[in-house]
């Protein structure tokens, strides 16, 4: 790999190199012109059987009734046309508020940047939870697991060694690694799969399906009933002329001339109140569809909640700390639980922050979070608790990590001549050795709904650990720390704060 590429790339380079092959971003589906949107509005099977019934109304020589069913296929259409436009546009300002980061090493440092800044060569750091913004080959990878099923239809994750290539849309189910951009926007595989699914047709609604087929129905009945009243009129002996004025004045009056204008009122007063409760409906018949659904399934974090964590307590076995303060920023109000407690407490919010990735900065006097919220909250706990974390970070490097593992639900991280090891309750304390106090208060913190980590460290053992488990030997805890996601004021606590014990965990 060249030299410059496994430095990563400057800031200018990345800049050149995006304005160059263009920005990072899936192409845009063909969006059919304006005229042939509009054109679909008069075209469709109602609106032709209503143009029939116009027509057929000036030749019997009612223009007063033509003229008015012309005019309410056009301000159907318009009002159609109008709603849909007015979807799409909402649907462009949501993707444009919802940006997609990722980290990158620029510069010679590690970056968040937008995903679609993302260039060839590149250097992506990723970790388990992220999602690959770019075609991109591993360069080192740290049990690694990669979910593909997007791409491949494989539902089990799999293992993903150096060298081996990281498709844009994957997810990293498992572990870490950095990788070297070699493909981005419509030179992705995903971008080809986006192609495909862009060139299907998109399939008729149930409502519409119904639709068509009542305007059939009431068509041919009213065909139907023309040509009988037609019939009859010659069998009693009246001119033809007259039998034929005559059948299309009862074929028009049979016509629902209301009925359109009637249905898309309706629906477009469903896309209203759906839009009143934040529910985009970019084509109205989906209404009618979303109106039948019975469960909907949907992942909490970020879509119930802000996204946004907040550690509110931590737990030492010399002393506690119950901390009130808003988002990411360094200024919160402590409440010590005693005198000791703050040099341990201290202990705890080092070995914690230590054991993360994320990180908060400030950005035009707004503190923000880069990488998992949880992991940025505890690096804010530190600075609240007067923790240089940026120069803790520069000065103790983190020499080797073992990222979380689901099955073991803890990770750990070599700093100096220590490890340092967080994660569930249940999975740190036993490393420990008994510890009842820890273990009461770690189910009181979470039975009131906060999620817990437990943190503990070592001395390990002298000597680089190859694996997990030869790190985590001979570990003492360092105590436990209570995340939420939502700031609410409260008071100063007793510690330990009364509850019962939870029955799970919330990690």
């Amino acid at each position: 790999m060249p030299a410059a590429t496994a430095n990563g790339l400057t800031t200018a380079e990345a800049v050149a190199r995006c304005a160059e092959h263009g920005p990072n971003r899936l192409p845009a589906p063909a969006r059919p012109s304006v005229a042939r949107r509009l054109g679909a509005e008069l075209t469709h099977f109602f609106a032709v059987m209503l143009w029939g019934a116009g027509v057929l109304a000036l030749i019997a020589g009612l223009p007063t009734l033509g003229i008015a069913i012309f005019a309410v296929i056009l301000l159907n259409a318009l009002f159609a046309f109008a709603q849909q436009t007015r979807a799409d546009h909402a649907a462009e300002r949501l993707r444009a508020m919802l940006p997609v980061q990722v980290s990158v090493w620029r510069d010679g440092r590690r970056q968040i940047v937008e995903a679609e800044e993302v260039v060839v060569d590149d250097v992506l750091l990723l970790e388990n939870g992220d999602r690959v913004p770019a075609d991109a080959v591993v360069t080192a990878a740290n049990r690694l697991l990669v979910d593909s099923s997007m791409l491949t239809g494989e539902s089990v994750a799999g293992a993903v060694r150096d060298g081996e290539v990281l498709y844009a849309g994957t997810f990293l189910v498992e572990g870490e690694a950095s990788a070297v951009v070699t493909a981005t926007g419509e030179q992705t595989r995903l971008a080809t799969i986006a192609k495909l699914t862009t060139s299907s047709a998109k399939p008729d609604t149930p409502l519409a399906r119904e639709l068509t087929q009542v305007v059939r129905f009431i068509a041919a009945i009213a065909l139907g009933v023309g040509v009988l009243f037609f019939l009859v009129m010659l069998l009693v002996g009246n001119p033809p002329q007259d039998g034929f004025i005559f059948a299309i004045g009862v074929t028009v009056a049979l016509v629902p001339e209301a009925l359109l204008p009637t249905v898309t009122l309706s629906l477009a007063w469903g896309a209203e109140q759906m839009a009143k409760r934040n529910v985009l409906v970019r084509r109205l018949e989906a209404v009618e569809t979303l109106g039948s659904t019975t469960f909907i399934c949907t992942d909490k974090t970020g879509t119930l909640t802000r996204n946004q964590m907040t550690v509110v307590e931590a737990w030492t076995p010399a002393g506690a700390v119950a901390v009130d303060g808003p988002g990411y920023g360094p200024d919160a109000d402590l409440a010590w639980s005693s005198t000791a407690a703050r040099e341990s407490c201290t202990a705890l919010a080092l070995a914690v922050m230590r054991c993360s990735t994320g990180y908060v900065l400030e950005v035009d006097g707004q503190w923000q979070a880069h990488g998992d919220p949880m992991e940025a909250a505890l690096d804010a706990f530190a600075r609240r608790l007067g923790i240089d974390t940026d120069s803790d970070r520069r000065s103790r490097p983190v020499q080797l990590r073992f990222p979380i593992d689901p099955r073991r639900r803890r990770m750990s991280v070599v700093v100096g001549d220590g490890v340092v090891v967080k994660g569930a309750p249940d999975s740190v304390l036993p490393l420990c050795g008994s510890d009842p106090p820890a273990l009461a208060t770690a189910h009181a913190m979470a039975e009131r709904g906060l999620r817990v980590l437990a943190v503990a460290a070592g001395s390990g053992g002298g000597h680089p650990p190859r694996t997990p488990d030869e790190a985590e030997q001979d570990l003492h805890l360092v105590g436990v720390v209570a995340c939420r996601t939502r700031r609410v004021k409260t008071s100063p606590r007793r510690w330990p704060p009364a509850g019962r014990q939870a029955s799970r965990w919330r990690w």
